[in-house]
């Protein structure tokens, strides 16, 4: 498999434009998208299908919108072009629309080189794995359902998203008590999709707003991936405007990265932990995260009586859980905070909300309110790998570690409790990269962790 493989799986297709991402591919998966469609679902007005089709801002957006748009059409669905808008924003208007689907433009966190689509149910959530394995089949039988003038179902604009997402993000926090403290706040939203709403957000909640790479171009000043290496601008905004918080997202505004005030990089896992640890200390129940993501959650579900619960790695898969489990609230550690009454997928508008608000309840700065989390060190790798040869290095790992407390249902988790500590290895869902994740209370210890287990890997694809 070449390193510019077509990535088709549960969550999306991906490719590098111009190479494995082309108008025929495109095409072709809208128009299998559309016949699963009509194969297996009804309309909701009983009269033609209507599906929501929103972009991030990435420069290729254009014409991959274009090419899935002219099959929608084609295969007489009504097509809702919300333009650039954010991940969770197409979410949200599938539901509000009624509409029957959406897919959405965007390659997440991938580079400029890459673009792609994502597809939603009328329940605004992924296809199930085995509805998506349907639409996978369409797609590789190349069948369509091109239809007859007199049934074409004109395309409609609405412009709404931005607007009624700040809206219901605002219903869940405390707008005055969070206004009254006139945050100082530094916003990286990569000249992405996020730029507009969260804007929006920002200055509701009366905060002074820096907003740096706020420009929707989709020209990426740094790597879009919202770590520590890629968000040295950020940080020392933070610091030069004396500044209480720093948020960075992601290009389609799923994913939050939190810089203190301090300008140090608190990282994409506690996105997810600072709003656990207000919800959960609001309302007790069970938290859903996969299998990668940072302990931080068991202590906080520990201390307000709640529950985890940890499955694949994959937004549809922790969606799926929280759904069936009724959760509050619902993450993974890449920075994507789930709250199952806003967007029932990965928004950075409620992340940023919600630490704003555990900072205004509390009274501390954010690097305080970190401090009371039990701390560990959270170590990721990745390196270019084929799936078949990445699955061949987890079956080695399984039989290395037989004996210890593992999981197997996605790639291999091992756990020494004792130790505290566990890790992670498993083939992308989303990329031809094998990841190799370890957590512990020291970095010492998950560097140890990665090593005696990338020995084994490396040993095996020797």
């Amino acid at each position: 498999m070449s390193l510019e493989a077509l990535m088709i799986g549960v969550s999306g297709t991906r490719g590098t434009v111009g190479g494995t991402l082309t108008p025929d591919v495109v095409s072709r998966m809208v128009a299998a998208f559309a016949v699963w469609l009509n194969e297996t679902q009804k309309p909701a007005n009983s009269h033609h299908f209507r599906v929501v089709l929103g972009r991030d801002s990435r420069p290729s957006g254009f014409w991959v919108r274009d090419a899935a748009m002219a099959a929608l059409g084609a295969s007489g669905v009504e097509v809702i072009d919300l333009g650039i808008v954010t991940t969770p924003g197409v979410a949200m208007m599938v539901k509000h629309l009624a509409a029957d689907g959406g897919v959405i433009v965007t390659a997440s966190h991938n580079p400029i080189i890459w673009n792609g689509l994502k597809y939603l149910t009328s329940k605004a959530v992924a296809p199930p794995p085995a509805e998506f394995a349907k639409i996978k089949q369409i797609y590789d039988e190349g069948r369509n359902y091109w239809v007859r003038v007199e049934n074409l179902a004109q395309p409609a604009p609405n412009s709404e998203t931005h607007a009624l997402h700040v809206r219901k993000v605002l219903d869940h926090v405390d707008v005055l008590g969070i206004s009254t403290k006139r945050f100082k706040v530094v916003l990286d939203s990569v000249n992405g999709a996020g730029c507009v709403a969260t804007a929006t957000l920002l200055n509701k909640l009366g905060c002074q707003l820096i907003h740096i790479n706020n420009t929707p171009s989709g020209q990426f000043p740094h790597e879009p991936e919202p770590t520590e290496k890629n968000l040295t601008q950020l940080a020392a905004e933070v610091k030069r405007q004396k500044a209480h918080v720093g948020f960075a997202q992601d290009p389609d505004a799923d994913r939050l990265a939190i810089v203190d005030e301090n300008g140090t990089y608190i990282g994409e896992e506690y996105s997810l932990a600072l709003a656990a640890k207000l919800v959960l200390g609001k309302k007790p129940g069970i938290a859903v995260t996969n299998l990668s993501t940072s302990r931080m959650i068991d202590d906080i579900a520990l201390a307000t009586q709640s529950r985890v619960i940890r499955t694949s790695v994959g937004e549809a898969n922790v969606v799926d859980a929280m759904l069936s489990n009724n959760a509050v609230i619902a993450g993974e550690g890449n920075g994507g905070v789930i709250d199952p009454r806003i967007v029932p997928g990965r928004d950075s508008l409620v992340g940023i909300a919600y630490v704003l608000q555990i900072m205004a309840e509390k009274g501390q700065k954010l690097s305080d309110i970190v401090a009371t989390i039990p701390r560990y060190e959270i170590v990721k790798t990745k390196f270019e790998c084929q799936r078949a040869d990445a699955n061949r290095a987890v079956e080695a790992l399984k039989h290395e570690f037989a004996a210890e407390q593992i999981d197997v249902q996605d790639g291999l988790r091992i756990d020494w409790p004792a130790d505290r500590a566990w890790i992670h290895a498993r083939p992308s869902n989303t990329e031809p990269i094998m990841r190799i994740i370890a957590e512990a209370p020291t970095r010492a210890m998950a560097d140890e962790k990665i090593a005696e287990v990338q020995r084994i890997v490396d040993r095996t694809l020797r």
